[in-house]
């Protein structure tokens, strides 16, 4: 990539010489501090742009031109079918032989999971496509990195290559959470380009990007635009990821491909655009790169991502309810509104109504910052934990446990098992809630969590823990301390009546 690199200098010192020429060419009007005029523009006796304007055209031509013939041979097509199994049901199954009308009722016609030989399923296979790119080469194992949702569920995948050529490709390992994938194929072939990896983090808005993919269909496809945005969240694919926003031009198909930066690096994985019209309007998001590297060396040796485990369900606070923390409404962080009881959160001392500030010396700006630098920790990592509990601060050393799905997606272990909210001005009117009553609003509450058990409902308002009064949310968490008490109660009002519940007993 050196001569990728000599050309874009050369190309910034004609574009600073340029725009000295150009700067230079404004007058100021005297009478007039506020008014500049610029004079028009001379070009050549042609009518054609001025050599120098031609210059740094060119070279940025030159710069476009190398990034592309040398990235796209790394650049892939990625064919996938899917296949899925569907129980096609048929009002008349009972009076004459089956049409396949394709009828649905679920609750009448449900298939039996447990009958493979049901004679009413039916396959329905799906193609469609995406884009990949070559991240690294292993004697004849090629593999490709692309998005989950192109071909984590694939049953059939195909690699075509820049040169047309065509290989059948496995799935090596797809991770949902981070939406990515690699794929491998064989080949004998020792000169297949390998892409260079870039830096994501050094990436600032306003650098120069360009997008390789094959968008609708249109195979080996280049797109340049700038970084319009770093650091972004959302979309509607279930990511842990921060994102890369470009206004490269980035549609259907460009899923998986790479967003490449002017040394010719990939900086970025591309992966969804906002749309009203499912089209590009400047607005693509990539994973970053750097978010992705340790997931390629575990999907190779593993088949899979590990991911570290806290043991804490994450809320981004408002400032209203900052303030009901007790929390200056400028702090940054991540609030730990329920926690799993025996996870490493629990084991370390850390509690409910945990406000996290830092991990391992860095300060936590955001929920979605601490989800994805806590699932980079690896399993017996002990981490560096701080904390503001009410106003106090508190440093925690945790050891982090791998991430089970089936310990996280178990409710029963999960307490409280609801967020508590302060009772605003607004719930008050709304509610026609006195007053007099000080205390919480019970909210988000996890089926068969402890709350659950203890049949609290969404708007019960929690007026003391332990028989212990609270007013606010600072008090209302600060009661529920594990290190103090390991069985708690709860006065909850309701319609004018306060009533005790059952006890519920933490075990660890």
């Amino acid at each position: 990539m050196k001569n990728v690199t000599s050309k874009i200098i050369g190309a910034a010192a004609v574009a600073a010489v340029s725009f000295g020429i150009l700067a230079f060419s404004c007058k100021a009007n005297n009478g007039s501090a506020n008014v500049a005029f610029a004079e028009s523009r001379k070009t050549s006796k042609t009518g054609l742009p001025s050599t120098d304007s031609l210059a740094v055209a060119q070279s940025l031509q030159d710069v476009f031109r190398s990034i592309s013939s040398n990235v796209l041979p790394a650049v892939v097509e990625v064919d996938v079918t899917e296949t899925t199994k569907v129980r096609a049901y048929n009002p008349f199954k009972d009076l004459i032989p089956f049409f396949g009308f394709g009828f649905g009722d679920e609750d009448d016609d449900a298939p039996d999971k447990n009958n493979k030989d049901d004679d009413n399923m039916r396959e329905y296979s799906q193609s469609a496509l995406g884009s990949g790119v070559i991240v690294r080469k292993t004697g004849k194992t090629v593999y490709v990195l692309t998005n989950n949702h192109v071909a984590g569920n694939a049953t059939s995948i195909k690699i075509k290559l820049n040169d047309d050529r065509e290989f059948e490709g496995k799935l090596v390992g797809a991770d949902e959470r981070i939406d990515i994938a690699l794929v491998s194929f064989q080949s004998d072939d020792s000169n297949i380009t390998v892409a260079s990896l870039g830096d994501s983090d050094e990436v600032q808005q306003g650098d120069i990007v360009l997008a390789l993919g094959s968008p609708l269909g249109y195979f080996a496809s280049v797109t340049q635009g700038i970084v319009s945005a770093t650091g972004r969240s959302g979309g509607q694919i279930g990511s842990i990821s921060d994102f890369i926003q470009t206004d490269a031009a980035i549609n259907q198909g460009n899923s998986g491909g790479p967003l490449v930066n002017l040394n010719g690096e990939v900086i970025g994985i591309n992966t969804w655009i906002a749309s009203q019209s499912g089209g590009s309007q400047g607005l693509g998001f990539s994973i970053p790169i750097n978010n992705i590297k340790t997931s390629i060396d575990q999907f190779i040796k593993n088949g899979k991502i590990s991911y570290g485990w806290l043991g804490v369900s994450l809320v981004e606070p408002s400032e209203e309810y900052k303030k009901d923390l007790g929390l200056d409404v400028k702090q940054t962080g991540a609030f730990a509104a329920e926690i799993f009881i025996n996870s490493p959160a629990l084991k370390s001392g850390m509690q409910a109504g945990d406000f996290i500030i830092a991990l391992n010396g860095r300060d936590v700006k955001s929920v979605d910052q601490l989800v994805r630098e806590v699932g980079n920790l690896k399993a017996g990592e002990v981490a560096q934990f701080v904390v503001l509990r009410g106003k106090e601060k508190v440093s925690l050393s945790v050891k982090i446990e791998e991430r089970n799905k089936d310990v996280t997606s178990d409710n029963s272990k999960i307490w409280p098992g609801f967020i508590a909210s302060p009772i605003t001005d607004e719930i008050r009117k709304r509610g026609n809630i006195d007053n007099k009553v000080k205390g919480v609003i019970v909210t988000n509450i996890q089926s068969k969590s402890p709350a659950a058990a203890l049949r609290l409902q969404n708007g019960d308002i929690i007026t003391a823990v332990n028989d212990k009064k609270v007013s606010s949310v600072e008090e209302f968490y600060k009661a529920l301390d594990t290190s103090k008490e390991k069985t708690f109660w709860f006065d909850v009002y309701n319609d004018g009546h306060t009533i005790s519940t059952g006890r519920y007993k933490i075990n660890q």
